[in-house]
This record gives C-alpha cells, structure tokens and sequence, in this order.
C-alpha cells in the first residue's frame, strides 16, 4: 500500500514537472520569435526616381539600396512597403511601419513625430516650369500663378506657407509623374519639387520642363522611426550608414544614380 502511495506521488510530480517544461518551452519560443526574427516593415514611396522607383518588377534606387545595405551591414531584416508618401506618417502611427526612407525631409514639424537618422542626403528645393518659359525665376515671380506641388512633401509645405503672401494659388497631386504632367501640359505654370529627383527626371526623359532660378531651401533627407520608439533600430541605422560612409559604399551607391 505505502509503494502504490509512493508511486502515485511519484508520477505527480512527473507530470507536473513535464507540464512546466513544457510552459517554458513555448514561452522561450515566443521570445526567440519576436527577436533576432523580427522583420522591419519599411514605408517607401516608389513614385520618387532616383531615389525610389520600380523597374522590371524590382524596387530600386538610392534610398532601396541603401536601407538593403544598412540592413545587412547590421544583420537586421526588412520588408519594403510602398505606399503614397502622404500615408507614410500615419501609416507609422498606426503601427502598420517600423521605419521610413522615402526622400522624407528633416524638418522640425515632423520631428514631433518621428526620430531621424543622421543626414543621408543634401536636397533641396527648386522651381520647374514648361520648356521655353521666360516670366518665371524666383517666387517673386509667382503672384497669380498656378503651382503644382506634391501632397505631404516639403514642396508641398513651401507652396502653402507662401501662397499667401506671394498671391499663387496652390494645386496638390498625389504622384510626382502627374504634377509633371500639370506643368508640362500648361495647365499649372509651374511646380515645386526636390532639385535632385527633377533632375534626374529631366535629365533621364524628355518631360518638357527645365529648371529655372537658385534653390528655394537647404533640405536634408533622413531616415525616420515613430518618436520613441525602435530606438535600438534607429541606432543600428546610424551605425550602419556611417560604415558605408566610411567603406566607400554610400559613394557606389549614389553614384550609381546621380554620377556626373
């Protein structure tokens, strides 16, 4: 009788032992799952050459390889998500993105919602009117205007805060090929966009608009993650784009789209 007790004891203590083994399994499984197995959802705009466009069914361009390149200089993974640049933001605030590169302008207006990276690219806005235009060189030059400009962006931004006070009025597009078109067509006199990406544009396609005056601004891109959070990633992004500085692969890769 005192062997059947001992033996029930026994096969107890068996089986609970099992069981909490088994707990602590899955628990560990879990945490290894949300780890060094975590995929980055990364917000892109891919109506933004050179820095991001499609081609032959591949996402491409300086911004692409470049967060590729971080992400494996410090062995992290990603998943590109493109999308209007307008719901970048939000779609980060809704938590439906980790992380943003889409030529996105470090200002102080969005800096109350996102961290940014250290500087990745020198920008710039510019003014673009129809080939052969003479009337137009500066915002001066702008009262009574129509000025085409793209939702969300610093452009965007510029146009607003001084319409106004320059007398233009302002249209908005959601894709930089139709707010191109706009202008070349005659239909806006002109538009406002990063100096790079038009010229890149112009210089790749004949879109029957040029260049006209300086600079309007000295816009700078970042990298950005929601305020607060993913700062450990943020980190690594840093680290990462001061190593392809220094390795010569930031060069490789500008060059690759904006050589001389």
């Amino acid at each position: 009788m005192k062997k059947f007790k001992l033996f029930s004891v026994f096969l107890v203590l068996t089986l609970l032992l099992a069981a909490c083994g088994s707990s602590e399994d899955k628990a560990s499984g879990g945490e290894s799952g949300s780890g060094e197995d975590k995929v980055y959802k990364v917000g892109i705009d891919t109506t933004y050459p050179p820095f991001e466009f499609e081609e032959g069914g591949e996402y491409t361009g300086i911004d692409i390889d470049l967060i590729n390149a971080i992400a494996e200089s410090q062995d992290f993974k990603i998943e590109l998500k493109p999308m209007d640049f307008g719901g970048i933001i939000p779609a980060m605030q809704a938590n439906q993105l980790d992380v943003a590169i889409a030529g996105m302008s470090i200002t102080d207006e969005r800096k109350k919602v996102v961290d940014f990276s250290e500087p990745y690219f020198d920008a710039g806005l510019t003014l673009v009117v129809k080939q052969g235009s003479k009337d137009i060189s500066s915002v001066d030059d702008l009262k009574g205007k129509k000025v085409a400009v793209k939702k969300g962006t610093t452009g965007a931004k510029f146009a607003t805060d001084n319409a106004a006070d320059k007398g233009f009025e302002v249209v908005q597009f959601n894709d930089s090929p139709a707010m191109f078109q706009e202008v070349a067509n005659g239909n806006a006199d002109v538009l406002i966009e990063d100096y790079p990406v038009i010229a890149y544009a112009i210089a790749k396609d004949d879109l029957g608009l040029e260049i006209v005056g300086d600079r309007l601004n000295g816009d700078k891109y970042g990298i950005a993650v929601l305020k607060g959070e993913n700062q450990d990633l943020l980190e690594k992004i840093n680290k990462g784009l001061a190593e392809l500085k220094e390795n010569g692969k930031y060069d490789e890769i500008i060059n690759k789209y904006l050589a001389e």
